[in-house]
């Protein structure tokens, strides 16, 4: 294979052809390619829950750039407004004004009065600009926006030997959650495995070679936080030290050597080894983040602590660790949609290939990717998943990459319940727990009300009042949204000790808002959401359908909690009382599902939130037990087409699959899984090269929203009226899938699933469960209720 240099683009002998001479990976699921990665969106990420690092895989240089998931801008911080409740009805009445001429405006255009309809909808649109200004002078948070999530440094490390290579390839296991980079140079062979331990803390990159006294390189850190500095301790060990902003989170992160064989030194200018057989580089990052109220820890101590521990460990020993915590939930689920020649290219070509030919293995590599992500930066102790899960590059990233409530950080979780992760969901249940906490706070001073809010953001200072503006800012119901949640947990699980002590408490306080927010609607009568809006788009109302939707979830499952527990009836029969006051979900003159109180949808809309669409996922009050509603849904979907931002088609793949079409759910997975264009825009997005979902840009909600969307092509569960619960088994099987298999997947009551079809006709399905249950299942057109023991099984065929 000849030789390639650093002036061609993408270094060391990356010609197509190389893919059939050496194949894919012999293990799948993995991602892989034959050049390092050009830029961050082509490098591979790995995480601990608590580090994420974006591995390179230079031949000349390697870059690894490190997050530690609690350095971020800003420092403990009350947003709430004391005294904006005041204004809360100037905004409801001047929302309601807007809606009456509004709808004055529809009659007299039905009367054919055209130019006394305008006149009518200008004044409309005043009285809401006049909201929407009170509401941004008096009702936001203080100050306007939140904090942004931060980069920590970067790892380099530089090698004699230069560019020029044969036979590179760079691999990311999803298996072993291990980054692997190999290839010849001057006759000898180079190999490089990075992993991130859970277990120990640490990243951990080991360089070998096949011919003794060949590795040799030079490894130092930085940062782009001005104020960091690099210092040597211990004698042996690189230290990064630097503070976000003054007053602010101070951070360390620390890197240490192990080689066989060769020398080693530490100085001003990194750590360096000479001619050594095999080196191990460890590092590790901390800062002096405790909680959100509290930065006082010893980020240093912290590292001393982490590395204090490795000498006692070899790295055959740290892997095995590795390997058994990361495998003991990756394994948990398996799937199988079929492998063709295409599976055989590398993962960037099998993007660009992907929408045109016939390759339903990446469908499943997808699949498995979004578990391996949310593996890899959601684990007890940290923090949840952001808008970029842990993996930032950017001193000013989009959006801050923030916690992000009014679909994205939900997104992020949709898969962890069916996906076989709950124990995933611990960062996101703490963070849940802190706004209501600050919550309470928000609650009282901008509604007057009891119980806890949390608007459509917040950060790691646990921000929840509403930011940025009030036309999008002014929505209530996160918080609610994030209860789904907690009662899903115990829907999947059957945990009552985990419905009592974290999760009740928290959605009983938040239905008590509602139950105090809702008023009574001057022209429906009804009970009615407002301030706010159907995220991110028509300004700032009364009645926005999602409000509604969310709402009565909220109460119907508070209720349900509350009967499972044994405790609070009257509250919960109160519950019962109100949630058909609601304004109804209904229908319009375009056949659609409404999107507000009044019919002012437009059918060219493409916006890519689907906001109203909420009842059919991750909700479940419209179904097809619904039929004229079910119907109109679909008719919604079908307005706002098939092709939107990345995590948009993430969530329309989930909404396909509950209308039952998996053809269409696959055309939207086919229409995500593209390259990104050149000059992507908001109003198309994409995968990059390392399957990462871009908005764009990068989101990561998309990938989850891929892997939920797929596991509800194969199995959707509901609990029914009478707290039973139904099955419904490859509901929205595509055509592309004909011969396959998933194991491990889990339905709410408690059941896990393992499924097998051939032909597009489900073969078999065992389910079992470790707490027991009674179930419909439905599938191939029949229904048969199941009743299956603790710790037993049922096999249909």
């Amino acid at each position: 294979m000849r030789h390639i240099k650093r002036s061609i683009p993408l270094a060391c002998g990356f010609a197509l052809a190389a893919a059939s001479v050496q194949g894919a990976p012999a293990d799948p699921p993995a991602l892989w390619y034959l050049q390092p990665a050009a830029n961050w969106t082509e490098a591979l990420p790995l995480g601990n829950g608590r580090m994420g690092a974006m591995v390179f895989g230079g031949v000349a240089e390697e870059r690894i750039q490190f997050n530690e998931s609690t350095v971020w801008t800003g420092k403990p911080h009350e947003y709430h407004h004391e005294g904006a409740a005041k204004f809360l009805p100037v905004l409801r009445d001047l929302c309601n004004q807007s809606r009456k001429l509004s709808i004055e405006a529809d009659g007299l255009e039905k009367r054919g009065e055209r130019d006394a309809a305008n006149q009518r909808r200008k004044e409309a649109k005043e009285k809401q600009k006049e909201a929407e200004d009170i509401g941004r002078r008096e009702f936001m948070s203080i100050p306007l926006g939140q904090r942004t999530y931060q980069p920590c440094g970067d790892l380099r490390i530089t090698f004699p030997a230069g560019d020029e290579c044969t036979n590179y390839r760079r691999k990311l296991d999803l298996d072993t959650a291990v980054s692997t980079v190999t290839y010849q140079a001057g006759g000898i062979t180079f190999k490089r495995e990075c992993f991130a331990s859970f277990p120990d803390q640490v990243i951990v990159l080991r360089m070998s070679a096949d011919k003794p006294a060949s590795i040799s390189f030079n490894a130092r850190l930085d940062s782009p936080h001005k104020s960091s500095r690099t210092e040597i301790r211990q004698g042996d060990q690189l230290a990064l030290v630097g503070q976000v902003e003054e007053g602010g989170v101070r951070f360390e992160a620390r890197l240490k050597v192990t080689s066989q064989g060769g020398r080693s030194a530490a100085s001003g200018a990194g750590l360096t080894v000479e001619n050594a057989d095999s080196a191990t580089l460890f590092l590790t990052a901390s800062s002096s983040f405790v909680n959100y109220a509290d930065i006082s820890g010893d980020p240093a101590a912290r590292c001393e602590a982490t590395l204090a521990a490795i000498p006692k460990k070899d790295y055959n020993t740290l892997l095995a660790s590795h390997l058994r915590d990361h495998q003991g939930l990756f394994r948990r689920v398996s799937i199988d949609l079929g492998r063709t020649e295409a599976a055989s290219l590398p993962t960037d070509q099998r993007i660009r290939n992907f929408a045109t030919g016939n390759d339903p293995d990446l469908a499943a590599l997808t699949f498995q990717y979004g578990r391996y992500l949310l593996i890899a930066c959601s684990r007890p102790g940290g923090q949840p998943a952001n808008l970029q899960g842990i993996w930032n590059d950017s001193l000013r990233p989009a959006w801050d990459s923030k916690m992000t409530v009014n679909i994205n950080t939900e997104m992020n979780y949709w898969p962890a319940e069916v996906a076989n992760l709950a124990d995933c969901t611990g960062p996101l249940f703490d963070m849940i727990a802190d706004c209501a906490a600050t919550g309470r706070k928000t609650a009282a001073a901008h509604y007057g009300a009891p119980g806890w809010v949390l608007h459509h953001n917040t950060d790691i200072w646990r921000g929840t009042a509403p930011i940025n503006n009030s036309d999008h800012g002014i929505w209530p119901s996160g918080g609610s949204w994030l209860c789904q949640h907690l009662w899903e947990h115990y829907q999947f699980g059957g945990d009552k000790e985990f419905l009592a002590k974290r999760a009740y408490p928290i959605m009983r306080e938040s239905a008590e808002f509602f139950m105090n927010y809702l008023t009574k609607d001057p022209i429906t009568g009804k009970l009615i959401s407002g301030p706010s809006n159907s995220p991110e788009q028509g300004g700032l109302v009364m009645g926005p359908s999602m409000d509604h939707q969310i709402i009565r979830d909220l109460f119907q499952n508070t209720a349900a909690a509350a009967r499972v527990l044994g405790v609070d009836a009257g509250f919960a029969a109160k519950l019962d009382e109100l949630r058909p006051q609601i304004v109804p979900n209904q229908i319009g003159k375009h056949g659609q599902l409404m999107e507000w109180t009044e019919d002012r949808d437009d059918p060219n809309n493409k916006h890519r939130h689907v906001s109203h669409l909420w009842a059919v996922y991750p909700g479940s009050e419209i179904t097809p037990e619904q039929p004229d509603l079910f119907k109109a849904a679909r008719q919604s979907l079908l307005h706002r087409g098939d092709e939107a931002t990345g995590w948009s088609m993430g969530w329309k793949v989930n909404l396909w699959a509950r209308f039952l079409d998996g053809n269409h759910a696959n055309l939207i997975l086919k229409n995500l899984l593209k390259p990104l264009p050149d000059k992507g825009t908001m109003g198309g997005g994409g995968m990059y090269p390392n399957l990462f979902d871009a908005h764009p840009p990068f989101q990561i909600d998309g990938n989850f929203g891929a892997t939920s969307g797929i596991a509800e092509m194969l199995l959707q569960s509901h609990i029914q009226k009478d707290g039973s619960y139904t099955l419904d088994l490859l509901p929205a099987l595509p055509d592309a899938w004909k011969d396959g298999s998933v194991t491990g997947l889990r339905a709410r009551g408690g059941f896990n699933v393992d499924l097998f079809w051939t032909g597009g006709r489900l073969a078999k399905a065992v389910i079992t469960s470790a707490i027991g249950g009674k179930a419909m299942i439905r599938a191939k057109g029949t229904a048969q209720t199941i009743t299956i023991p603790a710790n037993g099984s049922h096999v249909v065929q």
